[in-house]
């Protein structure tokens, strides 16, 4: 079973290019070096889902054509990672059914303080339409389709209600391994990163585990976070990166959460080992 992995936003949290910066990365004409906030779309055996919702979710699902998604996992509660989940609401009247976000407990108490109306009780009509589910990065989780879910019924004035669905769940429940990592050196906040079969998205760390390594051992593909060449109290440097592809030694390594303080990309491709490469918005790998 093959797994498509297409990078949505490869930047850093304030985007490439960032506002009111004339440098020569802000200023290329290179498309490649236009960048919005990390995120990614998987697609393994009949479930599609998205890693982190950030402030260009809208922008990204248009340029990407989705219309169709089964989850979202969140790596972390900073905003520029969770920002477009009220964007949630169109995929709600789209395929009339809630979205599975995926998240730690401490990111769901996040979202319940940013986005209270979407938890408030009488609801607010037109909320957002989330289930969400507690993970943690001991344990292996399932993401189902969404085909057996409650169906969305909308009520003018009052929202929406749910009614029971009649599908039959047809397609497998897809296993993905989480990945514990941390986006401080003093390990100050969680991040998990996902294996979805033989690909591996981590970003927004710079402290890892020893036992992700271990769950790490024989993927293909692999990408990390960097921001910039010099140590970063809470990115990877382009060394460590480095270090981490080749102790990691997937077929395929890429680099991600990219800042301005890099080379466009085709300087920095033309400079990386063989076998890594800076990721780009709209690159799609399979294995």
């Amino acid at each position: 079973m093959k797994t498509r992995l297409t990078f949505l936003g490869t930047g850093t949290s304030q985007g490439v290019p960032i506002i009111g910066c004339s440098c020569p990365v802000c200023s290329s004409a290179d498309p490649r070096d236009k960048r919005l906030r990390s995120s990614v779309l998987v697609e393994r055996g009949g479930i599609t889902l998205c890693v982190d919702c950030g402030p260009d979710f809208r922008q990204q699902m248009l340029r990407a054509g989705v219309r169709h998604l089964d989850a979202i996992l969140l790596t972390h509660n900073h905003k520029d990672h969770t920002g477009g989940l009220d964007e949630v609401r169109s995929f709600n009247l789209l395929e009339r059914k809630p979205m599975n976000i995926f998240c730690e407990e401490y990111v769901e108490n996040s979202m319940r303080k940013e986005y209270s109306y979407a938890f408030a009780e009488p609801r607010y009509p037109g909320s957002p339409e989330w289930k969400v589910n507690r993970i943690d990065g001991s344990h292996n989780f399932l993401v189902h389709s969404n085909q057996a879910e409650p169906t969305l019924v909308w009520e003018s004035g009052k929202g929406y209600h749910s009614e029971p669905s009649n599908a039959v769940e047809s397609i497998p429940p897809l296993e993905v391994i989480p990945l514990q990592g941390w986006h401080h050196k003093e390990k100050m906040l969680s991040v998990l990163g996902f294996r979805f079969g033989d690909v591996a998205y981590l970003t927004d760390m710079n402290n890892i585990e020893e036992e992700t390594f271990e769950k790490l051992r024989g993927v293909k593909a692999v990408t990390i976070n960097c921001v910039k060449r010099s140590a970063h109290f809470s990115h990877f440097s382009l060394p460590e990166a480095l270090a981490f592809f080749e102790r990691v030694g997937a077929e395929q390594s890429y680099i991600t959460h990219i800042s301005h303080m890099l080379p466009g990309h085709r300087d920095f491709d033309a400079e990386l080992p063989e076998g890594v490469h800076p990721a780009y918005d709209g690159l799609t790998i399979e294995i």
